[in-house]
């Protein structure tokens, strides 16, 4: 049977990912099998899981994901020692209208599956706040329950000293204080961590936070605090229909963002997925039924995109016959221009009529609710599908049909519409799940 923990924190950037990896690691060390899980929608933090056990992360959504769904994700878990969900922003944090079964925050999965939560608290600039914080997030639902606190980034002894006290008057328990490490600092970019393999000193990286962590937290109580778990019978399995029989998927570090889940769900159904590398100058496989280009950084990779002759090529040869559908960073390369952070324009495929611009950055994140307007690969007009947003990119022009209605979590309708022509389509939204 397992023992089930959740990370979380009270905000974004206090040590999520990286007391989690740790954690991971150094039970791994011990000879426990540690499943680790992402709380909400994130493409880059289950690669560094994936690196920090051996065993492949996916996603748990409770916007965008039933409870069956959920239950069939974690069921992954059943045989390892030890399950880690690692949150996303903090505890509490989700959008104001309900989604599926939740709204996205973190506590609706320790919640659901009954794990305690482990707080990772960063008490710089303050000292007996830190407790009245994590007093306040004990305390805050009723069917969340908080294992514990870890200091993170503690400034000195007397520092640590100060907080710990408060948070034992409190009742919480300290399960151990870091100081500030700089040499488990992950390196960032725009839309978040650089990826786990881009990075040629990950293992090292993370040997050294377990070290770290195991010196300064007791890894015993930590793991005493976790909740026996085993996996319920899940009444449904992914819900995800395959783009096509044989997937032709772009794969490498400008199309990376794919959610493990739906390789497996479209796997699960049936189809076959041949990857291809645009950096490479690789043209999508001939006997593929379909194309698909997920997101991750072409702008990074403009120009070298813009020069990669024989994948354009091979591209528009492929959507003459077949569909191509792009998400996000995707759909900019099936469109006609893209220009990058320096402000220079770089020629895409043009099987679209999209230009978009990262000279001057503006976020877009969020979920997304869309009522298809005419059909894409996998899903047929009127399906309703659920995913999310996330890049920093402008449309300058977007002069083809619409593909879908798009609301926000909300239900307020947005812009960025995606679009069709032949037989290519794309969206600036992530798939996670169908409505059905």
């Amino acid at each position: 049977m397992a023992a089930g923990l959740v990370i979380s924190a009270p905000a974004s950037g206090v040590g999520k990912t990286t007391l989690t990896l740790a954690l991971a690691r150094a039970w791994r060390h011990r000879g426990l099998t540690v499943q680790c899980f992402k709380s909400g929608p994130d493409y880059i933090d289950p690669a560094f899981h994936a690196a920090a056990t051996g065993r492949a992360s996916v996603n748990v959504d409770s916007w965008a994901m039933d409870r069956g769904t959920i239950a069939h994700l974690v069921s992954r878990g059943a045989d390892a020692d030890v399950v880690l969900a690692e949150g996303s922003m903090g505890l509490f944090d989700g959008v104001a209208a309900r989604g599926v079964s939740g709204t996205g925050a973190t506590a609706d999965i320790a919640e659901m599956l009954g794990w305690p939560v482990v707080l990772v608290i960063d008490p710089s600039g303050q000292a007996q706040t830190a407790a009245a914080i994590a007093a306040g997030l004990r305390d805050y639902r009723p069917g969340v329950r908080l294992a514990g606190v870890v200091l993170n980034r503690v400034a000195s002894p007397r520092h640590q000293d100060l907080v710990r006290r408060a948070l034992n008057d409190a009742g919480i328990a300290v399960f151990g204080a870091l100081p500030r490490h700089a040499e488990i600092s992950l390196p960032k970019r725009h839309l978040g961590l650089v990826q786990a393999e881009e990075q040629a000193e990950i293992g090292k990286l993370i040997d050294e936070a377990a070290r770290f962590v195991a010196e300064h937290v007791d890894l015993d109580a930590v793991l005493r605090s976790a909740a026996s778990w085993s996996p319920q019978p899940a009444a449904n399995g992914l819900n995800v229909t395959p783009p096509g029989q044989r997937i032709a998927l772009a794969r490498d570090a400008a199309f990376s963002f794919v959610y493990p889940h739906m390789l497996e769900a479209w796997r699960a159904a049936g189809a076959e997925i041949s990857t291809f590398s645009p950096l490479a100058d690789e043209a999508p496989d001939t006997s593929a039924d379909v194309c698909w280009l997920p997101g991750g950084y072409p702008e990074l990779h403009a120009g070298k995109i813009a020069a990669n002759a024989r994948f354009r090529k091979g591209l528009r040869a492929f959507a003459e016959t077949r569909p191509v559908h792009g998400e996000c960073g995707g759909y900019m390369v099936l469109g006609t221009a893209l220009t990058d952070a320096d402000g220079i324009s770089h020629e895409m495929a043009g099987l679209l009529g999209l230009e978009t611009s990262f000279a001057k950055r503006r976020m877009h994140l969020g979920y997304r609710l869309a009522a298809l307007a005419a059909p894409m690969p996998g899903h047929q007009a009127g399906a309703r599908l659920r995913g999310h947003e996330f890049h920093y990119s402008t449309i300058l022009a977007q002069p083809d049909t619409a593909l879908a209605v798009v609301h926000d979590a909300t239900g307020a309708v947005i812009a960025e519409t995606g679009s069709r022509r032949g037989y290519a389509s794309g969206t600036f939204f992530h798939l996670i799940a169908e409505d059905r």
